[in-house]
């Protein structure tokens, strides 16, 4: 029995002393991962063993080994078993290896290389599963020694003072309030290591530990669930937690029949005669993105919002629209109110009517500025022709600058 300083006396006894061989299945430690060609010993396995196709792969020690540097030049690397799933495991975690064959099964069926599976989930823990090295167990902290001789008596791995010092890799910072999704019968989830989740569930009425989307609805209404970051909780941070639409990071619900009660931040539905159904109680399938900021932006084409009933846009602030042109076409439009009834003068039509207008005042007020023959005259119609003067004047500056009264901007039909 291996002597292990940290209190991990059945280490060799979970792993089992399986011999490196190339047949079968055994596990292994990871001790370095191929991420890129940039630091001296990746790049020589970057060489070594097919460039850029080792991206991903691990260089590993089986448990029972007792060096803890592989050596590159005895083939202990393994590549990622699956293709299209991308699941690089971190130092120190544990992982499944198999001898599958390779790319020269065509000339030699007898020949292969190393897979890997995901690591195993030694902490049921999203955030990582690496556990110490019992042959280098002097290394270990004392602050996470009792952590980890704890959980070997049989309890869950509770870090609560922050000491984190396993290794890890190069960039990798364990953070203790990384929490689990708490699973409800059916689910499918997937889960990053940092908080970020999808969730493939469905409504689960009188569940022991209630979630926010099934007040209504019945048991198997289906709901995904897309998150990113995770929300504060005062509870000890390995409990699992389950998603809050108005608190957790950056989320999308794809619903069925499920009521989200979604606190928006504006709901203000005064345009309306027949307002929507307020968000927080509409119960039928709907997309639903809540988010601290969202963007929209087309590369090459268009942004198409199309809609069976109304488009809504509320804000607290304002709707600002920038843009070189803007085009309107509606049968109806209200400015102001939803009660608006001055309709909006049309400026060509009232223009060319206003200019004939002010013509008229030019022609008499022109026959009015010539004194009146009158005998005698009378103190009544001596002022007339100043005053027609004065109104011609102005009468003729507002033909003159009749294009003027024109927006360049707005146009109305």
């Amino acid at each position: 029995m291996i002597s292990v300083p940290t209190g991990l006396t059945s280490l060799g006894d979970f792993a089992g002393k399986i011999a490196l061989k190339k047949s079968g299945i055994f596990s292994a430690r990871v001790v370095k991962t191929i991420l890129n060609n940039q630091d001296e010993e990746s790049a020589k396995v970057f060489l070594k063993y097919g460039e850029w196709s080792t991206i991903g792969s691990i260089l590993f020690n089986s448990i029972a080994q007792s060096n803890k540097a592989p050596n590159i030049l005895t083939n202990q690397i393994a590549k990622p078993l699956f293709p299209s799933v991308s699941a690089v495991p971190l130092i120190n975690e544990i992982v499944y290896i198999l001898y599958l064959p390779d790319t020269n099964i065509q000339s030699n069926v007898t020949t292969g290389t190393f897979y890997y599976f995901q690591s195993v989930n030694i902490w049921n823990s999203t955030h990582h599963n690496a556990i110490p090295n019992p042959y280098l167990g002097e290394s270990i902290p004392e602050s996470q020694r009792q952590d980890y001789q704890q959980t070997e008596t049989g309890n869950v791995r509770r870090v609560t003072d922050g000491s984190t010092e396993i290794e890890l890799g190069d960039t990798f910072q364990e953070r203790l309030d990384v929490r689990n999704l708490l699973p409800y019968e059916g689910d499918y989830i997937y889960q990053g290591r940092w908080g970020n989740t999808i969730r493939f569930g469905s409504t689960v009425t009188d569940a022991p530990i209630p979630n926010p989307w099934s007040s209504v609805g019945e048991n198997g209404d289906p709901i995904t669930i897309i998150k990113n970051g995770q929300h504060e909780e005062d509870t000890d941070p390995w409990e699992p937690q389950v998603e809050d639409i108005n608190t957790d990071l950056s989320s999308i619900y794809l619903t069925s029949t499920q009521a989200l009660p979604i606190d928006v931040s504006s709901k203000s539905y005064n345009s309306y005669f027949n307002a929507p159904t307020a968000t927080n109680e509409f119960d039928s399938e709907q997309v639903v993105i809540n988010s601290g900021r969202i963007l929209f932006n087309s590369k090459d084409d268009n942004i198409l919002l199309s809609s069976f009933d109304t488009i809504n846009l509320n804000s607290i602030n304002s709707v600002n629209i920038d843009t070189p042109k803007t085009i309107v076409q509606s049968r109806e439009i209200y400015l102001g109110d939803k009660y608006a009834t001055e309709p909006v003068i049309l400026g060509d039509k009232f223009l060319d009517d206003f200019k004939g207008l002010c013509s008229n005042i030019v022609q008499l007020c022109t026959a009015l500025s010539v004194p009146i023959a009158e005998y005698p005259p009378t103190k009544a119609v001596a002022p007339l022709p100043i005053k027609a003067s004065t109104l011609r004047n102005q009468a003729q500056r507002m033909i003159s600058n009749i294009d003027r009264y024109k927006s360049k901007v707005s146009k109305s039909k």
